[in-house]
């Protein structure tokens, strides 16, 4: 067993307001007989020793994925930043000797399974306090992972300057960027409308891995 400084607990991101799938809870919605929620868990579980769920409203809604329920730390849904910093702020408070956080968006139901590992091979390798997944030369700013020593850096950032843009702020730091292939389909597809998820659906049918 790893020892708790080099565990790795991972933030899943549900906390936004799905305005263009027209409100709800978004990872809830049902692709190739799971939700996409529960397609996310199963991928990320075996990776990190132990997961946590960033949402707003009543935590009882998920009480039977068992997992803990962190509401953003800041009012006003102002973005993935408030709940990575919630995030990292639990995991402060309960694993006090962990260093690192994965976060992860809860609409992204096709995750790789070396995502962990892929991502802490190259923070430790280059020596940086974030990396960062990709694919097709992008960026995913959000599916990353954190070094606690981010926190209130991080904090200071949300709450007295205001930022919102996960990229931006993470501009401020070096960040090892992980590529993916996009065969047979992008890893890190995300539904945000409805047309999405009949797009995810499809691809749930041919996601095999």
């Amino acid at each position: 067993m790893a020892l708790e400084a080099d565990s790795i607990i991972g933030v899943l991101l549900a906390g936004g307001l799905a305005r263009r799938m027209g409100g709800g809870d978004k990872p809830m919605q049902t692709i190739g007989g799971q939700s996409m929620l529960a397609r996310v868990i199963a991928r990320l579980a075996p990776q990190c020793d132990g997961l946590i769920l960033n949402a707003n409203g009543d935590p009882a809604r998920f009480a039977d994925l068992k997992l803990p329920v962190v509401a953003d730390a800041v009012e006003g849904f102002p973005g993935p930043l408030a709940g990575i910093l919630a995030g990292l702020d639990w995991v402060a408070a309960n694993r006090p000797q962990t260093r690192w956080m994965l976060s992860a968006a809860a609409d992204c139901p096709f995750l790789p399974k070396d995502l962990v590992s892929r991502l802490d091979d190259a923070r430790h390798t280059q020596d940086t306090p974030l990396a960062v997944a990709a694919s097709g030369g992008q960026s995913h700013h959000v599916i990353a992972l954190w070094s606690l020593a981010l926190r209130e850096p991080l904090r200071e950032a949300v709450v007295n300057e205001g930022c919102r843009a996960v990229g931006r702020w993470m501009a401020r730091y070096p960040v090892a960027t992980v590529e993916w292939p996009m065969t047979p389909f992008d890893p890190f597809f995300n539904a945000n409308t409805p047309d999405d998820l009949a797009e995810a659906d499809r691809l749930a049918h041919l996601d095999q891995a």
